[in-house]
């Protein structure tokens, strides 16, 4: 189909359809001219994307517009449509024959829906321009921004303000081939853009039957005279190649050069004018273009995969990004940055910069290896392409375990590795929670490795040992690369590490005036019994040592014997005591806390009080005394000025005592007495023990007796 003076696309085989729109090649440069003016206002209407000047290095001829623009159906409402129109014609200046598009009417008559085509069409009368806009790109599923650049470029008749009607009669050129005159079923308004848009679709429908198809490079010549010449276009949508099966030509460098005006004589200006007509009118003719590009995966001199290619998103000229995936596992994330002029070459627009050199590391083995190119605009991603490739690792490979022996205090690494690039056994570096603690060689006898290996032998086992902090430590060893190739991490492992600090356990009793302290300890660095310190309060209170027999711990951790429990009694002033004990360390570790408990210390002596009186020529003594071991009444001895005097019992009711000390009860009272002698006397009275404890003073008092 023909567009604004080009000549026509051909089917396959060069033959001319009827339905094809021929053009004189004198008419050309008369018609871009027109053009140049008629598409200068550059503002556009509510509801349309965002205008913009066009720009000639913008221009790719591979992609004129996406398919996702094109063969939007919904891309304007009509009223979006007809105040676009209102904005391109200010005044029309018709005062014979048609008017302007703004303002034109119509009659739309019934079109059938055409399978793969165009939806059902009712028949209504007296319709604007922009209802046969709206209604056809509707339901042919073709934009309306696309048939309104089509108008402007074969007839020009979006900006006219005085159009003929002939413009109206072929408004989109469809049915007027060079050979022949227009074929008048095609005339008129509503047919003209009806049946351009069902081309468009057909075109579509029918790929593999047009010269021009998606995915193909092919010669496009840059005017209808051969002698121009022509150049390879890779097309890589529908809509490009739709474009270019109605308007065969692409511009030449002086086309695009003067972008608003004209070129030379091998200029052509059809597709140059849709493109920049859209651009100017719409905004970008390619946004939401997913990207393109390629790639392919070697093995290189280090075995690993090495993956090269290229990767384009056609919304913007920066790199994108790339995402690389081995056996469906994501594996390598870069940017498309890499020069690469025979790119560049092909896509002038975007540049050199925008090839794929990435390597993944991996293990000797077969993977199947797919990149993506990463769409800029956050639309969908492009499969680049996936390949399946068989590697021979040239870093080291093994593995590796590590565990802690129980009370060692230290990390044992085992396991073996290989150079591929040497029989020679190789270093390897470990390391405890990230830090490193050592280099080890591996060439440790493993018969096992040898059978495995046979060409490198059995010297290569890994086996060393470094002492750790106790705890969860995380171990990791890593074999170091000799030649080509990468170190490598041969595996890590959580390990718990004993503590080497004593451990064991306490508890305390009371007694009188004293408490007892009983557990068991052991330092895991010896079999012998360990020293234990004794705390009341925060105080220092006695030393032991824990050597006493503890069957039970014997056999909880028989390495080391019975002989490691705690029993020894302190004295400790009566009260509450917080006590502690800690097993004292004998080498690496740290003295440890066995326990803390809280005790009440008491008394057992007995306790209680008197008082003395003169009777006449004796002395009374009064008083109670309760003994803590006991509920029953106990003794009272008497003092006079230090000579013994009296021995009773503290039996006689006193239920005031018994108030106070319910358990013991009422019958503790002291009431006895003795023949005094004239003078001073001091008396005293003492409380005599029954078990634990001692006799207590319950107290002295001086009297005289007259």
């Amino acid at each position: 189909m023909g567009n604004s003076g080009d000549n026509s696309a051909w089917a396959s085989g060069g033959m001319v359809t009827r339905h094809t729109v021929m053009r004189s090649a004198r008419r050309w440069v008369a018609f871009a001219a027109a053009l140049v003016v008629a598409v200068s206002m550059l503002t556009v209407a509510g509801g349309t994307d965002r205008a913009e000047a066009a720009d000639a290095s913008d221009f790719d001829a591979g992609m004129i517009i996406s398919d996702a623009k094109f063969y939007d159906g919904t891309a304007m409402g009509v009223n979006e449509v007809q105040s676009f129109l209102n904005n391109r014609v200010a005044t029309c200046r018709a005062t014979t024959g048609p008017t302007c598009m703004k303002s034109y009417r119509t009659d739309i008559p019934e079109r059938a829906a055409r399978a793969d085509r165009c939806q059902a069409i009712p028949a209504s009368k007296n319709q604007t321009a922009a209802q046969v806009v709206y209604t056809v790109g509707r339901a042919c599923g073709i934009s309306q921004k696309v048939l309104l650049v089509l108008l402007e470029k074969e007839q020009g008749l979006v900006t006219a303000t005085a159009p003929t009607e002939s413009k109206y009669r072929i408004a989109t050129g469809f049915g007027c081939p060079d050979t022949a005159a227009c074929d008048t079923n095609f005339y008129g308004f509503f047919n003209q853009v009806y049946s351009a848009a069902a081309q468009f679709k057909t075109y579509a429908a029918t790929p593999s039957s047009w010269r021009y198809r998606a995915g193909t490079t092919v010669a496009v010549g840059y005017h209808p005279s051969a002698s121009c010449g022509s150049t390879n276009v890779t097309i890589r949508n529908q809509a490009t190649a739709g474009l270019y099966i109605y308007t065969p030509y692409v511009p030449n460098g002086a086309s695009l050069g003067n972008l608003y005006g004209s070129g030379d004589g091998c200029s052509s200006y059809g597709n140059r004018n849709f493109w920049r007509l859209f651009t100017d009118w719409f905004g970008s003719s390619t946004d939401g273009v997913k990207p393109i590009g390629g790639m392919d995966a070697t093995q290189n001199d280090n075995g690993q995969i090495q993956v090269n290619g290229w990767a384009i998103d056609p919304d913007v000229t920066t790199p994108i990004g790339v995402h690389v995936y081995v056996d469906g596992k994501a594996a390598a994330v870069t940017t498309a940055n890499a020069s690469r002029p025979d790119v560049g070459a092909a896509y002038p627009r975007y540049g050199n910069n925008h090839g794929i050199n990435t390597a993944i590391t991996v293990a000797t083995g077969r993977y199947n290896v797919c990149a993506y190119g990463i769409d800029a605009t956050g639309e969908d991603n492009t499969l680049l392409g996936c390949q399946v490739i068989s590697v021979v690792s040239k870093s080291p490979y093994g593995g590796m375990n590590a565990f802690s022996t129980q009370y060692s205090g230290a990390i044992t690494v085992n396991g073996w590795t290989i150079d591929p690039e040497t029989n020679a056994a190789i270093d390897v570096d470990v390391t405890v929670d990230g830090v490193a603690v050592g280099r080890t060689k591996a060439n440790a006898n493993r018969p096992d490795v040898g059978r495995a290996h046979p060409q490198a032998g059995p010297l290569h086992g890994i086996n060393y040992t470094v002492q750790a902090n106790p705890g969860a430590r995380r171990v990791c060893a890593t074999a170091l690369n000799t030649g080509k190739g990468f170190n490598v991490n041969l595996g890590c492992q959580t390990v718990n590490v004993d503590n080497l600090a004593p451990f064991g356990g306490m508890d305390v009793t009371t007694a009188h005036r004293s408490i007892t302290v009983n557990g068991w300890t052991i330092d895991p660095e010896t079999t012998a019994p360990i020293a234990v310190h004794v705390y009341a309060n925060g105080k220092a209170v006695g030393v032991t040592t824990a050597s006493a027999n503890r069957p039970d711990v014997g056999r909880a951790h028989p390495k080391f014997g019975a002989a490691h429990g705690i029993n020894a009694t302190f004295a400790l002033a009566p009260g509450v005591q917080n006590v502690c004990a800690y097993g004292i360390n004998i080498s690496r570790g740290e003295n440890t806390l066995l326990g803390c408990q809280t005790v009440t210390v008491v008394d057992l002596s007995p306790f209680g009080g008197m008082d003395a009186a003169v009777e006449g020529n004796d002395i009374r003594v009064r008083g109670w005394t309760i003994d803590p071991d006991t509920t029953g009444a106990i003794d009272v001895h008497v003092y006079s000025n230090g000579r013994p005097v009296a021995v009773t019992t503290a039996n006689t009711f006193r239920p005031d005592v018994g108030g106070v000390y319910p358990k013991f009860g009422n019958q503790h009272g002291i009431d006895t007495r003795f023949a005094g002698t004239r003078g001073s006397q001091n008396v005293c009275a003492y409380g005599i023990n029954v078990a634990q404890g001692t006799n207590s003073l319950l107290g002295c008092q001086t009297v005289t007796v007259p």
